[in-house]
């Protein structure tokens, strides 16, 4: 082969290389909703751009101002996409066994990426700004993990395991409030979120006989 046309093959490689990943549809928008993620918790909310999404995503800015007007309508979309359903309540035969598995269900959440992102808007937005996100994280986070805790304990209600009457809203919030509060306003990380310690030091006394 010439020099010639091993300089052009090279060329052609480069060619093929550099070209953008064509996607469509759902492909698309799940690459871009990765790239959202991956951003916010790399870079956090302010610095996070459209054009570094597109660039991230590997597409172009007009991609994503064709369906997205702004910074905010995008993160909002990736967000409500990539938070997952609550699921079933557990069901481990003691009351112990079931709270330690919500609480450790909401730990894993709130330490994943997603969690990551959802950090990185609330410590940089005000309250107002951040009101939106604030909603879509209490309806579909706080508000199913309060749900299958009002289940589990009724549960052990039936069980003997919770005195009666003890199951109330305040009751149900304290886990996800204990544990915002902890992360939010302490900046501790995982290992002071311990979910034996949550159930056996702030839960099970609140409740139990």
């Amino acid at each position: 082969m010439s020099a010639e046309a091993r300089t052009a093959g090279h060329g052609t490689e480069r060619a093929a290389t550099a070209a953008p990943v064509r996607r469509r549809g759902e492909a698309l928008e799940s690459a871009i909703y990765g790239a959202v993620l991956q951003q916010l918790t790399t870079d956090g909310y302010a610095r996070l751009t459209m054009e570094g999404v597109a660039a991230a995503a590997q597409t172009g800015k007009a991609a994503l101002y064709r369906r997205w007007s702004s910074k905010e309508e995008l993160v909002m979309d990736a967000l409500r996409a990539s938070l997952p359903p609550a699921g079933a309540a557990p069901d481990t035969g003691s009351l112990r066994g079931d709270l330690l598995a919500v609480v450790t269900g909401l730990r894993t959440a709130m330490f994943s990426e997603l969690g990551a992102a959802v950090r990185a808007i609330m410590s940089e937005m005000d309250h107002q700004r951040a009101r939106a996100f604030l909603e879509l994280v209490l309806e579909r986070v706080v508000e199913p993990t309060t749900a299958l805790i009002a289940e589990v304990l009724d549960r052990g209600t039936a069980r003997g395991e919770v005195r009666p009457g003890a199951v109330t809203p305040l009751v149900t919030d304290v886990v996800p409030a204990l544990m915002l509060y902890r992360i939010k306003m302490c900046g501790g990380g995982a290992v002071e979120l311990d979910p034996a310690a949550i159930v056996d030091e702030v839960l099970l006394p609140i409740v139990r006989p």
